[in-house]
């Protein structure tokens, strides 16, 4: 990647683009952008951060700013470190509450998010699920990559079914599920392997559901002896494995 000198001017927001950049080009960014922009009350010259969600992170300057678009100069581009691993299988629930969990693991930096059906998923509604839910559930994840300054957004995965969430011969991966050893415990020893987290849906994981989970090579593990939300797990969860990850980096 190319590098410039850092603009004497600090950027004051960040804005994501599906296109490539590169120092010296221009790029266009939708009217979602410019209006994010005309609420922070930007202007032509302004400084700001553009990323690709692949991990270039550009110096740019307002170059035009119209009602349904803007478009900005690139000065300097540079590569972000991907975060550690980290992969997500969320149940198909509640749209709302898989919405809110999508923006807090994106500012978290996960690497893959699937969302998963469980046959308790099909009782709930509105449930987020299809193509519809998740275009909204990417937007979330772009305004969540916007806020916090990060440079790689989630993949996401083809929604599944139980049967095709086999873990890689890379992963260490676990369900969640209070009759399980401490979730730390074990990542702790399988830690030289990519972790992958699932969630059970509202109202539980069947038995038989669990039975084919540890048939498929997913470990239990808890992160409390109480029975938490799904989101919250979540959240639980990823906050423990990227602090465990971040030790190992010391």
């Amino acid at each position: 990647m190319e590098r410039h000198d850092q603009p004497a001017v600090a950027p004051v927001a960040t804005f994501f683009v599906d296109a490539e950049l590169r120092a010296g080009g221009r790029v266009e960014l939708d009217a979602s952008a410019a209006h994010h922009a005309r609420v922070k009350r930007l202007a032509v010259g302004d400084v700001i951060v553009v990323t690709d969600g692949a991990g270039v992170r550009a110096t740019a300057s307002i170059a035009e700013l119209r009602k349904r678009s803007m478009e900005c100069d690139v000065s300097q581009t540079e590569m972000q470190p991907r975060p550690p691993a980290l992969h997500m299988r969320v149940p198909v629930a509640d749209r709302d509450r898989m919405l809110w969990l999508a923006e807090k693991a994106t500012e978290f930096g996960i690497t893959t998010w699937q969302s998963v059906r469980f046959r308790r998923s099909m009782s709930v509604s509105p449930r987020g699920e299809g193509s519809t839910f998740t275009a909204k559930l990417r937007l979330r994840m772009i305004a969540a990559l916007e806020q916090s300054g990060g440079a790689w957004l989630p993949h996401l995965l083809p929604d599944a079914d139980l049967r095709h969430i086999a873990p890689s011969k890379a992963s260490c991966s676990f369900v969640l599920d209070a009759g399980g050893p401490p979730l730390l415990g074990v990542f702790d020893a399988v830690s030289d392997r990519e972790p992958a987290v699932l969630l059970g849906p509202e109202g539980g994981i069947e038995p038989d559901e669990m039975a084919l989970l540890e048939g498929g090579g997913w470990h239990r593990a808890r992160l409390a002896s109480t029975t938490l939300r799904f989101e919250t797990a979540g959240i639980g969860a990823i906050a423990a494995v990227r602090a465990a990850q971040l030790l190992t980096e010391i």
